[in-house]
């Protein structure tokens, strides 16, 4: 059975595997000099977003967990959750 911290840290990393493609792929296609070299940057894209993925899905997965942060920390919220 797969422990709900490594659940976390699926979801998490595939949904910053999406938005870091997505954000990548969307500037490639936007910016003429890469989009002129997009056989290129679009696989450099695609090999960013799942490397980097693992890394911020662990941080993402580590913000789900109540335990992680305190009762009191997370009533009163931070940057990110508002």
């Amino acid at each position: 059975m797969i422990s709900t911290d490594t659940w976390l840290k699926i979801i998490g990393a595939m949904m910053a595997n999406a938005i870091v493609f997505g954000v990548g792929v969307v500037t490639v296609l936007m910016v003429p000099w890469l989009a002129d070299h997009a056989k290129y940057s679009i696989p450099a894209v695609t090999v960013i977003s799942f490397v980097t993925a693992p890394f911020l899905g662990a941080f993402v997965a580590d913000r789900m967990r109540i335990r992680n942060w305190g009762r009191e920390k997370w009533r009163r919220g931070d940057l990110i959750s508002g």
